[in-house]
């Protein structure tokens, strides 16, 4: 039988990955990485430093000796700091990428790991270090009423700011960038290699993109440039001027709308709501293309309450056209003790839209299900017709139903 240390040494070996996409490792090897073998602790000590010197300024930060800093950068008010007397380190920083707000030490990360306190500078740990490279349909993400059919070259980093005990990309959501030995990977390779695979999108999804901002919108640059589209697939957890940034270059964003609960964001995300809520606020009054996204978790957001106040914020905040995806849960990461959604749980949802008159409400991850179909909300007929990913029917022409010729709201060529 083959001995730790060697397998360790083989795997170091073997890790740098053809084409820049990274090995996804399970749970038990990234804890062999993370124990106290000497091999597995130099590996990755190793690996870190080449991240750390590599690493490029990150955008979205501040600190006590930043140009024009104010003290409203990091706190909410000025009457919090009213009378009080502070001398901040001169190397601290505080993060203003996402709504964690968090305040780096030097030589410590923020809470999403991608993002390191350098002697001062605030850099990511992340750029040009994808970690996971697919090609999806776009429906898959899912974006409904966005290039229906298209092909998404798809590609995710490590790290995420929150910590949903439901994750299904859990191995590199909750995962540090070194624990992924990957090639640097530049935007315009990343747009040649989609182009190579005639994706007319570039899909930023898995983990939470939003990490990964400057690299993000460095490749959707490059993208548009060549007539590809860009579209973001993320928990809305940021904050407005890296969103604003987002939304000039992005054509289309999926929001998980985790539930209409303070308690629920708080005990099950790590997270809060009103942020979530003000970034699909934000997004919906922008030129990109919006969905939303509500995974039903039984017992935990699926209550008529809480089910029926999601829909009225909605209707009330971004109104009927915004499609929304009400999707099964499947048993995942922490939460595997409980059972999948009910099918009867989704279609009272739908059904509980659709009285409220919301246009386009989904079914979700149920394949095959009458409600994973769009219909038009004139004529009531299937304009298209959907088996899994695929689009199996299409009766939209010029953005109308074809029958009755009602604008259809979406983003069809």
């Amino acid at each position: 039988m083959i001995s730790r240390r060697d397998f360790l040494t083989t795997l170091a070996r073997l890790a740098p990955i053809i084409g820049g996409a990274g090995v996804i490792l399970s749970d038990p090897f990234r804890q062999l990485f993370s124990s106290d073998d000497d091999l597995g602790l130099a590996f990755a000590g190793s690996y870190l430093d080449e991240i750390v010197q590599s690493a490029p300024i990150a955008r979205y930060w501040t600190s006590p000796v930043s140009a024009g800093a104010s003290c409203l950068s990091c706190h909410s008010n000025l009457d919090s700091i009213k009378g009080k007397s502070y001398v901040h380190q001169k190397s601290i920083v505080k993060c203003l990428l996402c709504a964690q707000g968090c305040i780096i030490a030097d030589g410590q990360r923020g809470k999403c790991r991608t993002r390191m306190n350098t002697n001062g500078e605030l850099r990511s740990l992340v750029y040009g270090r994808p970690v996971s490279i697919h090609i999806d349909p776009i429906e898959k993400k899912p974006l409904y009423h966005y290039l229906p059919g298209a092909a998404a070259f798809s590609l995710a980093t490590a790290g995420c700011p929150l910590k949903c005990k439901f994750c299904q990309n859990w191995e590199i959501s909750q995962a540090s960038p070194e624990d992924h030995q990957v090639s640097f990977t530049p935007p315009a390779k990343i747009v040649n290699s989609a182009s190579a695979s005639k994706s007319p999108v570039i899909a930023f999804t898995y983990n939470e993109p939003a990490v990964f901002t400057e690299y993000l919108t460095d490749i959707a640059r490059d993208a548009n440039k060549q007539g590809i589209r860009s579209v973001l697939i993320s928990c809305g957890f940021m904050n407005k001027s890296p969103l604003a940034e987002m939304c000039t270059v992005l054509g289309a964003i999926k929001i998980d709308l985790k539930g209409y609960s303070e308690d629920f964001y708080r005990t099950v995300c790590g997270a809060e709501l009103r942020p979530v809520l003000k970034s699909i606020k934000q997004i919906a009054k922008s030129r990109a293309h919006l969905e939303i996204v509500n995974l039903v978790v039984p017992t935990l957001n699926d209550s008529d309450k809480m089910l029926q106040e999601l829909i009225d914020w909605i209707l009330g905040e971004v109104g009927p056209d915004v499609p929304v995806h009400f999707t099964r849960f499947h048993p995942d990461y922490q939460l595997l003790n409980l059972p999948p959604t009910p099918i009867a749980t989704l279609e009272r949802a739908r059904d509980m839209a659709l009285s409220k008159g919301m246009h386009y409400p989904y079914v979700g991850n149920v394949p095959g299900h009458p409600g994973d179909h769009t219909y038009c909300p004139k004529c009531k007929k299937v304009v298209i017709k959907r088996q899994g990913f695929f689009i199996t029917e299409m009766n939209i022409k010029d953005g109308r139903c074809k029958f009755c010729k009602r604008k259809i709201a979406g983003v069809w060529v």
